[in-house]
């Protein structure tokens, strides 16, 4: 499962999930500006503060590395 914690200004929010879209992986989106849970287990899963936070089966990536995303969902970048 890809979870993605994201704001909606976020340049590479909106990159991550072209990304998703074009290599037709489902994801959840998480809005932490809207949801302050969210934002609490963001901060938990990840440390940061920054977004976006992608979880993918419970590994974290913090920002948006097309190339270390692709390898944890086994895809050409």
């Amino acid at each position: 499962m890809v979870k993605i914690y994201t704001t909606p200004v976020c340049v590479y929010c909106k990159m991550a999930k072209e990304f998703f879209l074009k290599h037709h992986i489902p994801y959840i989106e998480v809005n932490v500006v809207d949801d302050d849970k969210a934002l609490e287990e963001m901060v938990h899963k990840s440390h940061q503060m920054g977004v976006p936070v992608i979880d993918i089966d419970g590994e974290i990536f913090v920002g948006f590395n097309r190339g270390e995303v692709a390898q944890a969902l086994k895809i050409a970048a």
